[in-house]
């Protein structure tokens, strides 16, 4: 039986993560200095290369500062973790096509869209911004009756809460 991991190559992983992470030259993930040299590979994952900074003198490998840094799950596992839920294939279904636990699977997802939250950038508007009006009834849809009673009698308390302030 072909399994996914067994066609996908580290090597790429690891030139492609480099490419999308420094697409111009690699930079210091704690100074952002480009006075970088490289330092040898990883012992467990040969693809993996390390760096030192010349400005800051620490060092630093490919996934450093990333979401894929300091867990035992090979990159090209997360790479394909990352593929499937971009297919919406659901935390059981990839568990089965890695041969991993489940367990396993929902922290890596977890970790994954974590990852992409924190590294959202906050929109930002910009010239002129046009919306429609949107009325939104939680819990009354098709009851419009029940709304008007519900305001109604809030708005009685209102001026029930009112005279009796003495206003």
């Amino acid at each position: 039986m072909l399994k996914i991991q067994d066609v996908i190559d580290d090597k790429k992983c690891f030139e492609e993560i480099r490419k999308l992470r420094w697409p111009e030259s690699v930079r210091c993930p704690h100074c952002d200095s480009a006075l970088v040299v490289k330092d040898g590979h990883d012992e467990k994952q040969c693809d993996r290369q390390r760096y030192e900074c010349n400005a800051c003198h620490k060092r630093f490998d490919d996934l450093t500062n990333t979401v894929f840094a300091g867990h035992h799950q090979p990159l090209k596992i997360w790479i394909i973790v990352l593929y499937l839920m971009g297919l919406n294939v659901s935390n059981n279904q990839i568990s089965k096509e890695i041969d991993l636990c489940e367990s396993d699977v929902q922290i890596m997802t977890t970790s994954l869209r974590e990852g992409v939250v924190i590294r959202q950038t906050e929109p930002s508007l910009a010239g002129e911004v046009e919306f429609d009006e949107v009325y939104l009834v939680a819990g009354h849809k098709g009851h419009p009756e029940a709304v008007k009673k519900k305001i109604e009698k809030h708005e009685e308390e209102g001026s029930k809460g009112l005279e009796e302030e003495g206003h």
